[in-house]
């Protein structure tokens, strides 16, 4: 079957090329494909015809810089982009052509693979199942300390690439594959630094955090693997959640295991597995009381154990000579997690007591967690003012409601930078200081029509009987800090009653911290009290959203993959 081209646009407004092959049989399921690094969607032409699925729709894409979509070869802002390519192409496929998440099953390749876990991770997206070829999650780079060079060698030289050493003979033992893949002109061998570090560190979390995953899964892996690690992709595997996983080593088989001569075998255990998750019924596995048992409550109960020594003299040397830095002086004073300290790092600006002070605060300023919720900052403001503009546009009030609003800035920032849109803003605290540094910055942007009063976030009752009814409710910052499912949904149910039906919901989540046993051994939160936080997957935190009355729309997320903000849709009762 002859495959047909198209493009679509992705999140960002570059133009994607995509294949894709349309049984007329094709009705209700597809089989998207994502190709290995340096490659192109052309190269699975044949693994279409093998799989031989009359009644699956079939699409495979040419990631930004690679094959005939543009960019620059083997380059990407960020890996955090690559994961949004996939989002955009996914949903694309779905929404243009018609086809459920549900009824979508992903096959991946090495760096495709790595991107598409990412994806599943993050995004938590209802797919049918997914399988990993040969996943990248960590690259053979036979040089010592080649990732730590390079990360210098970024930092102080800038942007450049790496020429890849892998030869067509290293991918595969079939001479004719290996002649068509070194004369194939859409084939190229750089890949940007900045990729290969951030493909390390996406396979690091990953690794890390495999047990977030619960999408049935099937793994085919090369047991002569020259370009990636064996040993990694059995880690993965072993640490999937995932009620439904699979792995198959083809012993003798290099890298690209598609093309090799035992090509046949691995596309058959393909074709069964895509077989048989059609055939069975789409179950996804509720995690409504993950905070009582399960992956994130056995993390959460480990953290609650005493650390070791090191974590004693860490939190000793913050507490003296660390509180030259202001930042960390505010986290002892008022809670790493308060109002106060997210404003201080939203300001980001490095103040202390001395030279010494400041450097610290520097550092302190820059940690990867703070990095992030700078970022969930920019997301949560990019939806907010998103969801505003189209509440005015659908010509319905706009009647803002948050309900931890802390110190509020970003949705008075927000406000703000439309005037041209009338608006009113209930902002509502259970801390007095919140309460008052709120109603002071209202005032100092000279904002009329926003309310700060003192309110419990958790009180059912009170969310409900906000009057009158907002059309857009704002929870941020806040879930993250208590475990307990039952007072979350509690609030979302509260939530649910205030805002009105066809209303949206803005609300965070932390579905992942690089580190939360530091934070858990060391710091204090606004209670005077370790900072241990039970993390919520992007799964459980969607399924508490939708079991509320919510419909997830859509979702930002950070970089690293540590925070998240989405919008939904209040149904109606």
């Amino acid at each position: 079957m002859q495959a047909a081209e198209e493009t679509m646009v992705s999140w960002d407004g570059t133009e994607l090329f995509y294949r894709a092959w349309i049984p007329a049989a094709a009705k209700e399921k597809a089989l998207l494909l994502f190709h290995r690094g340096h490659e192109h969607s052309g190269r699975w032409s044949e693994v279409v015809e093998m799989l031989d699925l009359p009644d699956v729709a079939v699409f495979a894409w040419d990631a930004r810089g690679h094959g005939r979509s543009p960019g620059e070869r083997g380059s990407a802002e960020n890996f955090g982009t690559m994961v949004k390519d996939v989002d955009a192409f996914v949903r694309h496929i779905a929404e243009h052509y018609g086809f459920a998440l549900e009824n979508i099953i992903v096959l991946a390749h090495s760096v495709g693979a790595v991107s598409v876990a990412a994806w599943v991770h993050d995004y938590a997206p209802p797919i049918r199942a997914m399988i990993l070829a040969t996943p990248a999650f960590r690259v053979r780079l036979y040089v010592p300390l080649a990732i730590p060079s390079l990360r210098l060698k970024q930092k102080f030289l800038g942007p450049s690439s790496v020429k890849s050493y892998v030869k067509a003979k290293m991918l595969t033992h079939d001479q004719v594959q290996a002649a068509i893949y070194e004369a194939d002109p859409l084939i190229f061998r750089q890949i940007a630094v900045n990729v290969l570090i951030d493909l390390h560190d996406a396979g690091t979390r990953l690794l890390a955090d495999a047990g977030a995953i619960n999408v049935p899964t099937l793994m085919l892996s090369a047991g002569r693997d020259w370009v990636v690690s064996l040993d990694a992709q059995r880690e993965f595997f072993n640490g999937l959640s995932s009620p439904v996983k699979r792995m198959n080593v083809f012993p003798a088989a290099y890298h690209a295991i598609f093309h090799e001569k035992e090509r046949a075998q691995v596309v058959e255990r393909a074709r069964e597995f895509i077989l048989e998750r059609f055939a069975a019924t789409s179950v996804t596995p509720s995690l409504l009381n993950a905070d009582k048992f399960g992956y994130t409550w056995e993390e959460y109960e480990r953290l609650k154990l005493r650390g070791g020594p090191q974590f004693a003299v860490v939190r000793a040397g913050m507490k003296t000579g660390g509180r030259l830095s202001k930042g960390i002086d505010l986290g002892w004073r008022s809670g790493f997690d308060s109002g106060l300290t997210l404003d201080y790092v939203y300001e980001n600006k490095a103040q202390g007591a001395t030279r010494l002070g400041r450097f610290i605060d520097h550092g302190y300023l820059n940690s990867i967690g703070w990095r992030g919720i700078r970022q969930r900052k920019k997301n949560l403001e990019k939806l907010l003012r998103k969801v505003i503009e189209k509440t005015h546009a659908q010509k319905n009030p706009v009647r803002i409601v948050d309900i931890a609003a802390g110190g509020g800035r970003y949705l008075l920032e927000t406000m703000r930078a439309l005037p041209e849109i009338p608006m009113t803003a209930l902002l509502r605290d259970y801390k007095q200081e919140n309460v008052d540094a709120a109603t002071r910055l209202a005032q100092d942007f000279g904002l009329t029509n926003v309310m700060v009063v003192f309110a419990d976030a958790f009180d059912r009752t009170s969310l409900a009987a906000i009057e009158p009814r907002p059309t857009i409710g704002i929870v941020s910052g806040l879930f993250e800090l208590f475990p307990s499912n039952d007072r979350v949904l509690t609030s979302l149910r509260g939530l649910a009653d205030a805002i009105e039906p066809g209303g949206h919901l803005v609300y965070t989540n932390q579905p992942w911290h690089p580190q939360v046993e530091f934070i858990a051994r060391v710091l204090r939160n606004r209670e005077g009290e370790p900072w241990i936080m039970r993390r919520r997957t992007t799964a459980e935190m969607d399924e508490l959203v939708r079991t509320a009355g919510f419909e997830k729309i859509t979702m930002e997320v950070d970089e690293w993959g540590i925070f998240t903000v989405s919008i939904a849709r209040r149904l109606a009762a």
